[in-house]
């Protein structure tokens, strides 16, 4: 597959069947090249400032509007509902989640979405979701769209098993393990799978995904513009006399139209509102090189702002293989309460602060204010280690989806998956008192 790069830019492209197929010198003209339909679509009100309007303008072989009308579709395990079960404040894991078997239980990727934990309101287009996906088929004549928020990192959204072969009305993307990708609002996409396939995915309700500021930083480092690749032009002009479902994802909840086309009929389009995917392993770390342990904030990769400066509705962050060199410094990550709310996974290798409990696969979640940090384990092999240059997370890639939220868990992640680790709290059981006011 071919890719554009960087990230926020204003690309062109055509699908090479059909060179000349974008309009010269205007984007709606009265008769457009090859007999296409031009339509917009924008992923910002017309009036937001050049900076941050996002809009691209496709040409197709049959608008989007060519559909019969949307019905409810019974499916998946979605919800926005944070209210089924009781708070739980406590810290959380749960193991792998269980991938079915195709020959038990066929189930794509629409099918295979679970809701575990979010916030907000979609309607208010203020808030976020995370969800698992565990499938073993791929989409057949079915598309999803989001019409609340975005999807990043099959991660991106994370896949963490598995890759995903991503259609969408912009051309396709492979997602491997360690990539993410961003389908952002409005856009119809599918997934096809090659076995069982599982991983991770954060929606956000109300706000684009950017890079971070750098500041002090400079000009260069994290995640770089250019290593972000957006899908080059494709389409299919395919009839489906038996009917192609294009579902939509609309205030929270599944629904599904009939039409007798494919929705992939995008012949050329050119603007900035674009899906794309990225390789964790470009990231450029950031770290300490003389004493402590820097905040997770350097390991940003992508960020959903909030109106208040500086506190996101969601950050991307990752914990990527890097050097540590810190002097009389505890290396792995301190003991902290957060205002923020954390929610982690693991695509491969061992997390850090906790090599064991923590798998591939499975997840954590540290609400606002809930004490975490190392095991016991870590804590005293790291308290009595010899200081020198050590890899750190060498073979392994952790992330966190940080939010300003206080995200509640889902009945389906609480008790129906069955996969919550419910003596995770023992991992700091053995932590045990050194302190001897005679021994400074």
């Amino acid at each position: 597959l071919q890719y554009l790069s960087g990230f926020g830019n204003e690309h062109v492209s055509e699908d090479p069947r059909c060179p000349g197929a974008l309009p010269e010198g205007q984007n709606n003209p009265q008769v457009c090249p090859y007999g296409l339909y031009a339509e917009q679509l924008s992923g910002s009100a017309f009036t937001c400032p050049r900076s941050t309007n996002k809009r691209s303008w496709l040409y197709r072989i049959l608008p989007s509007v060519c559909h019969k009308p949307f019905q409810p579709l019974e499916e998946g395990h979605l919800t926005h509902n944070w209210t089924d079960v009781e708070p739980d404040p406590n810290q959380l894991r749960w193991k792998p989640f269980e991938i079915p078997k195709a020959s038990q239980n066929k189930m794509d990727f629409v099918n295979g979405l679970h809701t575990l934990c979010g916030a907000g309101e979609p309607r208010g287009r203020n808030g976020i979701a995370v969800h698992v996906f565990v499938c073993n088929t791929s989409m057949l004549d079915r598309s999803l769209r989001g019409s609340n928020g975005h999807y990043p990192g099959f991660v991106s959204t994370v896949p963490q098993q598995g890759k995903l072969l991503i259609t969408t009305e912009f051309g396709k993307m492979l997602v491997e393990p360690n990539e993410i990708c961003v389908i952002q609002q409005g856009m119809r996409f599918s997934v096809e799978v090659f076995g069982e396939t599982r991983g991770y995915l954060l929606e956000v309700y109300g706000a684009h995904f950017e890079l971070p500021d750098l500041g002090p930083i400079g000009a260069n480092g994290l995640a770089n513009p250019r290593d972000f690749l957006v899908p080059v032009a494709w389409y299919e002009d395919r009839q489906v006399p038996g009917g192609y479902t294009v579902i939509s994802k609309y205030q929270g909840k599944l629904f599904a139209a009939q039409q007798d086309f494919s929705p992939f009929n995008v012949v050329a389009w050119h603007g900035n509102y674009t899906p794309y995917k990225y390789n964790l392993d470009n990231f450029m770390v950031i770290n300490a090189v003389a004493f402590d342990h820097a905040d997770p904030s350097i390991f940003t990769v992508l960020t959903a702002k909030s109106t208040r400066p500086g506190v996101a509705l969601a950050d991307f962050v990752i914990f990527p293989p890097r050097w540590g060199v810190a002097n009389n410094t505890f290396r792995p990550p301190y003991y902290h309460r957060n205002c923020m709310s954390e929610f982690m996974g693991l695509i491969r290798g061992h997390y850090e602060a906790k090599e064991e409990g923590f798998q591939p696969g499975g997840a954590s979640l540290h609400s606002m204010m809930t004490p975490h940090g190392p095991d016991a384990d870590c804590f005293e092999k790291a308290s009595k280690a010899k200081l020198e240059p050590e890899r750190v997370a060498e073979g392994t890639m952790a992330f966190m989806f940080e939010s300003s939220f206080s995200m509640a868990v889902t009945k389906w992640g609480l008790k129906t998956c069955n996969r919550l680790d419910k003596n995770y709290y023992k991992c700091w059981e053995h932590l045990k008192s050194h302190f001897n006011p005679n021994c400074k």
